[in-house]
């Protein structure tokens, strides 16, 4: 039995040759990369929605350099603190192209735990890289504001950098399930904005509170990223949001840059649903 359920009927899916399907006889093609596409025509909200091929290249290069190790790290000893028996169900909601979720699971089952997980995001590039990263983990296309999950079945949310839904993620939270959310703390990459805008600001503090669940703690991480080549400081620039909001002239300083020590600040808040 598959994680995900029937975007159409709601029913469960079932493994097939190469596809999901429900009772109703929905079908769903596994892609020769492994992932599922859940999304449907009328819920996309553009011909090719989320993060585009380039920004999905971009971002597997600059994780692949080990910039964002130490959150994927933090991030795998939390969840293994939360669920030390094992055998929990992790959904990690706009998995991008899979580095937290695959590391988060090797790091569990290195400690002798047996998750299930699964990953959705609405870039189909994106998930298309994440589906070649872990064989073991299920992803799918789909949107995390309807989510292809049952009711009360899953363990633990994982919203890294993510849009909040905050109930679709208590919908398919099981009672006392976990949510992680990971922002960016105030100043995260500070140095790469002051580059690129004659006024650059700080992030805003997100607020903590979310009715339906507790706030049971947060951690601040942060540390000085030393990006000695040019190829990673316009990979970074070109996976964040500020690639389609920075001036021409603004882009163009940051081809004269060849090395630049940026700020990582991520803030990690983790909640239990309430009861």
């Amino acid at each position: 039995m598959s994680v995900f359920i029937c975007p159409i009927c709601g029913g469960p899916l079932e493994h097939g040759e190469k596809r999901l399907f429900c009772a109703r006889g929905h079908s769903f093609d596994i892609s020769s990369e492994g992932y599922v596409h859940l999304l449907p025509p009328n819920r996309m909200n553009s011909k090719i929605p989320g993060d585009s091929a380039a920004m999905a290249a971009a971002r597997t290069a600059f994780l692949n350099r080990g910039f964002y190790a130490p959150l994927r790290s933090a991030l795998a000893e939390e969840i293994f603190s939360l669920f030390p028996g094992g055998g929990e169900t992790v959904l990690d909601c706009g998995c991008g192209e899979g580095y937290y979720t695959a590391g988060i699971y090797e790091y569990l089952c290195s400690k002798g735990a047996a998750p299930v997980m699964a990953g959705v995001d609405i870039s189909r590039p994106s998930v298309r890289r994440a589906a070649k990263r872990s064989k073991n983990i299920e992803f799918a296309v789909a949107s995390v504001f309807s989510l292809p999950v049952a009711c009360e079945s899953a363990d633990l949310v994982l919203n890294v950098f993510s849009p909040l839904c905050r109930e679709e993620y208590l919908r398919v939270l099981k009672p006392g399930g976990y949510y992680i959310y990971v922002v960016p703390g105030p100043r995260h990459l500070w140095q790469l904005k002051a580059a690129i805008y004659d006024r650059p600001y700080e992030n805003k503090e997100e607020d903590v509170a979310y009715e339906g669940f507790e706030h049971e703690k947060a951690r601040r991480l942060r540390y000085v990223m030393q990006l000695e080549h040019h190829e990673d400081i316009a990979a970074l620039f070109q996976m964040t949001p500020y690639y389609w909001k920075t001036s021409a002239k603004g882009a163009e300083k940051l081809e004269s840059i060849e090395k630049l020590a940026v700020e990582a600040a991520f803030d990690i808040h983790v909640y239990k649903k309430e009861n």
